[in-house]
C-alpha cells in the first residue's frame, strides 16, 4: 500500500465537571516510513519548505534521523521482535511551514502486515512530548475494535489531573481510518476524544483540494486549543498545576 491522504473529522467531548463538545474538520496523512520518499510531490515535501510539508525533526528522535530508525531501535528495546514489517505513522503535515501534533500514531506491523504495536506520540503546548507504546501482552495481532489501555503519565491539559486511565480503540479498515481515546478516572468517564477519516491514495491533486479547504489548519489547530481552554476558564472547571515531566520518553 502507498502513502494516504485522510480526510476527516476531530472529535472533543468532556463529561465532567461541566459538559463542553466540539467537532472540526481536519486532514492527515498515513506514511509508510520505508517509503517516504515515495510521498513527496509538488505539494509535499520532505524535509524542506512547502505549502505542505514532512519534516524528520517533527517526530521520533527530533534530531533530523530518519524516524523509521528510532522506531525499530524502540520496538528493539521493548522486545516486541514481532513488529519486523511497515510502520505507517498518522500525523498532520506541516502547513506553510508550521505544525502540531496534539498525538501521532505510529503502527507498527509484522511482515504480513498485521498491526503488533501501536505508537501513541503525545505532544503538549508546553514543548513536552511523552509516548504509550500499546501492545498486547501476549503480542498478538492488534485487531480493529481492540481495547488498549495505558495509565496517564503525562500532563496535556491544565483542567485534568495527571492521574486515571486512557482506554485506545482502532479501525483500520475499508479506507476508514480511525483512533479514539477515552480518559477515565476512578469515578468513569471525563473525556471522550476521536480522530476519524476516509482514506485516499496521496496525489498532490487531493493535497491541493485539502489544502485549499484548510489553508491554515495547523494554526487552526493550536488556536481551537486555546479557544477551547478560554471557554472551560470561562465555566469554572478547576485548574490543575503543571507537574514535570516523566523522566522516561516511553511508558507501557
Amino acid at each position: 500500500m502507498s502513502a494516504e491522504l485522510v480526510c476527516g473529522q476531530v472529535m472533543h467531548r468532556r463529561l465532567r465537571p461541566v459538559q463542553n463538545r466540539f467537532v472540526y474538520r481536519v486532514f492527515f496523512l498515513r506514511l509508510p516510513l520505508s517509503r517516504l520518499e515515495d510521498a513527496a510531490n509538488a505539494m509535499l515535501s520532505l524535509n524542506r519548505f512547502n505549502l505542505l510539508g514532512f519534516h524528520f525533526c517533527d517526530h521520533g528522535a527530533r534530531d533530523g534521523s530518519h524516524p523509521l530508525a528510532w522506531a525499530r531501535a524502540l520496538l528493539a528495546r521493548e522486545r516486541l521482535d514481532c513488529a519486523d514489517g511497515e510502520v505507517w505513522l498518522h500525523a498532520f503535515p506541516r502547513v506553510l511551514g508550521y505544525v502540531f501534533n496534539p498525538v501521532s500514531f505510529w503502527f507498527c506491523e509484522d511482515r504480513a502486515g498485521r498491526t503488533r504495536a501501536i505508537l501513541a506520540e503525545v505532544n503538549n503546548t508546553f514543548g513536552e512530548r511523552h509516548c504509550y507504546l500499546l501492545a498486547h501482552p501476549d503480542q498478538r495481532a492488534i485487531e480493529d475494535g481492540d481495547e488498549l489501555a495505558a495509565r496517564k503519565v503525562f500532563h496535556v491539559s491544565p483542567f485534568f489531573p495527571v492521574a486515571g486511565a486512557y482506554r485506545f480503540r482502532f479501525a483500520n479498515s475499508a479506507r476508514l481510518r480511525m483512533a479514539r481515546i477515552d480518559y477515565r478516572d476512578d469515578a468513569g468517564p471525563l473525556l471522550l476524544t476521536s480522530i476519524s477519516g476516509r482514506a485516499q491514495p496521496l496525489t498532490a491533486a487531493r493535497l491541493a483540494r485539502a489544502f485549499i479547504t484548510h489553508p491554515l489548519m495547523s494554526f487552526g489547530v493550536m488556536a481551537r486549543i486555546h479557544w477551547q481552554a478560554a471557554r472551560l476558564w470561562a465555566k469554572r472547571v478547576p485548574l490543575f498545576s503543571k507537574p514535570a515531566p516523566p523522566t522516561e520518553e516511553l511508558s507501557r
